[in-house]
């Protein structure tokens, strides 16, 4: 692809989650992927514990060094923040480190089913809503569009009551807005809202779900959106690679997916 790419998030030393998902798939789509660690954690926080680094403090020697180089992408991922200060940070990046042309992607990160994940309060879904403003796309699952907008997350909902979701969410950014985890009339799929367009992809919704299953939707939505398909094209191959990985991977483990074993498969077809 020749393109280069700044993913910012955290890196899970186990669990198949952010980092440890996201570089290996973007690499194999032939994306020069580049990294912004956010915080190193000893495993994903489904597990009973878990240790954690925040690396904020790093970013200002880490960025004076890439100026200092010379470092520009064309492209930007961004998942897992953590703090509130490193919104600033990915503004930073976009401003100093961008190439003509750059597409920013956001995935939000900060809930599902309904709550917000641990450690994270309304401020910070407030920033992210200011931060999402500078996005070409976000990738929000229908939780998280659900708290952007102050809109009330229901389980069970109208496509009418998705296209107010969508409607508020083009309040706040100008940035295409693909809504994940949407379920409609038994399948599961995204929303996709561009200017005045809507536009459904759906599919088959399994009896599981998995930690790390938005990462991976995310980054294989990037890598083949940059690789020129279509909005809808490149989120069906998302999820058709999500789907694939969750039926590959045995109840015993519970922790994550084997997203190597259809990676893989799809380098061989």
């Amino acid at each position: 692809m020749d393109k280069k790419i700044l993913t910012i998030q955290d890196l899970s030393c186990v669990g198949q989650c952010s980092l440890t998902v996201v570089l290996p798939i973007l690499s194999a789509y032939g994306l020069e992927t580049c990294v912004l660690p956010t915080a190193v954690l000893s495993n994903h926080t489904m597990f009973k514990t878990w240790s954690y680094l925040d690396l904020s403090d790093e970013v200002d020697n880490i960025y004076a060094n890439w100026k200092e180089n010379g470092f520009k992408f064309d492209a930007f991922l961004l998942g897992y923040l953590g703090k509130a200060g490193l919104m600033d940070a990915a503004e930073r990046a976009f401003d100093e480190f961008s190439n003509d042309g750059r597409l920013i992607i956001i995935d939000p990160v900060f809930a599902d089913n309904g709550k917000l994940y641990g450690g994270f309060d309304e401020a910070y879904v407030k920033g992210m809503a200011h931060l999402i403003r500078r996005a070409d796309i976000i990738l929000p699952n229908f939780t998280e569009a659900c708290f952007l907008t102050g809109m009330e997350y229901k389980t069970s909902y109208t496509r009418e009551y998705v296209e107010e979701v969508l409607a508020k969410l083009s309040l706040l950014t100008s940035a295409t807005a693909v809504v994940t985890g949407v379920e409609l009339e038994g399948k599961i799929g995204e929303a996709i809202k561009r200017g005045d367009k809507i536009s459904y992809v759906m599919g088959e919704k399994l009896p599981k779900s998995s930690h790390g299953t938005g990462d991976i939707f995310a980054a294989v939505f990037t890598a083949e959106y940059l690789g020129g398909k279509s909005l809808e094209e490149a989120a069906d191959k998302a999820s058709v690679f999500v789907q694939d990985c969750l039926k590959a991977t045995p109840a015993e483990h519970f922790y994550g997916v084997v997203f190597e074993k259809i990676l893989n498969a799809q380098r061989k077809a």
